[in-house]
């Protein structure tokens, strides 16, 4: 039993289970990449309020990541080319692990690898850390070149990594996807098949920025991953194929900047949610959502919360 269990008589309207243990107080999550080890951010939001962070991504060993610049605002967005930089595994046991085990919130670590006996080393090792309560893993990374992205596109890589790592680990495994697919739907197939317990969609887009008069790259890699509010109508339309394939929750993220967007991927059939680039806009942005759908759905007359996750009405 997870120490960020949801108490018994205080079940919000919002809350949720994602299945294996990942029971949250609320559908809201802040996303990889935007929230650190999440220690900075409870400054300035009352994660208690929220249902979980997803860590940073983590890897065997500490990376740099790719050399900047590695941010650039777009219209509506950012393009970024951060390269999966971290503190590496046993760092993050001992420097960040002691935080996150006092949360009041669910904590999911994020997880990025080379090859499968990267993702196997880092998920065994976490098995044996208390206070974590599921992993997502990342196979969807746009900007790390030759790693996670190629299995990220390919049904077979999928299903055998998640098949490996189902064999390793009784905690939540939540598979992310990337959208930069001919058919996103299959492999969140291949991942269900393999043992996965939910889905969270999408990654970035591959994007990049331009300087017409410098004639160059806004970033160093040239390309990187796209996110922010542009991306949301594709990240709608993802959730939905995948909720009309898949039997597993799908966790939709993509341009969600307030409580409306929010309402519109549970709407298309995500039963949970990830903020990510508008945490760097409003700190407390996920807090204000989450208290914003449980007035919503507590008030007279609401729909009860699992019915309307994917009540969309299609003519």
């Amino acid at each position: 039993m997870s120490n960020h269990a949801i108490a018994s008589g205080t079940k919000p309207a919002t809350a949720v289970s994602l299945g294996r243990g990942l029971d949250l107080r609320s559908p809201v999550l802040l996303a990889s990449g935007t929230v650190s080890y999440g220690e900075e951010l409870s400054r300035l939001c009352d994660l208690s309020k929220i249902g979980g962070i997803v860590t940073k991504a983590i890897s065997l060993e500490p990376r740099t990541g790719n050399p900047p610049q590695r941010i650039a605002e777009t219209p509506s967005g950012m393009v970024n080319a951060i390269g999966l930089a971290n503190v590496g595994l046993e760092r993050f046991i001992a420097d960040k692990v002691p935080f996150l085990q006092k949360l009041d919130t669910a904590v999911i670590v994020n997880i990025a690898g080379r090859s499968i006996d990267d993702y196997l080393a880092v998920v065994s090792r976490l098995d044996t850390v208390e206070g974590l309560d599921g992993y997502e893993i990342n196979l969807s990374c746009p900007n790390v070149k030759g790693e996670c992205m190629i299995m990220g596109v390919s049904r077979e890589a999928t299903f055998e990594i998640v098949s490996e790592l189902r064999k390793v680990t009784r905690r939540h495994l939540m598979i992310k996807l990337t959208p930069n697919v001919t058919s996103i739907s299959s492999i969140a197939l291949a991942a269900e098949e393999a043992g996965a317990d939910s889905v969270s969609l999408i990654n970035t887009l591959v994007g990049m920025a331009v300087d017409y008069r410098s004639r160059k790259p806004l970033i160093r890699n040239v390309t990187g991953g796209l996110s922010g509010p542009a991306i949301k109508p594709v990240a709608l339309a993802k959730v939905w194929e995948v909720h009309n394939a898949a039997s597993i929750p799908v966790v939709g993220m993509g341009g969600i900047a307030g409580f409306e967007d929010a309402m519109e991927f549970l709407l298309v059939g995500a039963g949970a949610i990830q903020i990510g680039t508008m945490n760097f806009v409003y700190p407390d942005i996920g807090q204000r959502v989450a208290e914003a759908m449980e007035n919503w759905f507590s008030a007279p007359g609401a729909p009860l919360y699992g019915d309307y996750v994917g009540s969309l009405i299609v003519q």
